[in-house]
């Protein structure tokens, strides 16, 4: 998906125009067979992009818990020159990763906490930054 985000967005893009399309009553006015078609196309690309819909860029960093599993991402994150955080394991190769977290992944416990902290960790930092005047 990193490596493929310039098609990505297009897609998110047409996503957005078919939201727009069915809240404004374009809907009304088209064919039902046309309907139908269109809402099929949209909840395919809703169940697709529902958790990048509003991601306007690459990320700033990338958060795996299992870079062993996650290797496509991890691969894709190194060729985009974009910091890799992750929980190492023994299994895992330490080279590859920028920032390493000593745990164990396979504990859902480990994991819960490992991530609640580096999500509070992200919500006060984001709380010192201002919001660009619009």
């Amino acid at each position: 998906m990193l490596t493929n985000f310039a098609t990505i967005s297009k897609r998110v893009q047409r996503l957005k125009e078919l939201e727009a399309m069915e809240e404004d009553g374009s809907f009304d006015v088209l064919p039902k067979k046309e309907v139908i078609r269109l809402r099929h196309e949209r909840g395919k690309l809703e169940k697709f992009l529902r958790g990048i819909k509003e991601m306007h860029k690459l990320p700033d960093a990338l958060y795996v818990v299992d870079p062993r599993k996650e290797r496509i991402a991890v691969a894709e994150a190194r060729k985009l020159g974009i910091p890799i955080i992750a929980i190492v394991d023994t299994n895992c190769d330490p080279d590859e990763i920028d920032y390493i977290i000593p745990g164990n992944d396979d504990a859902i416990r480990a994991v819960n906490l490992i991530t609640a902290k580096i999500a509070d960790a992200v919500l006060e930092g984001k709380q010192g930054e201002q919001l660009p005047a619009e």
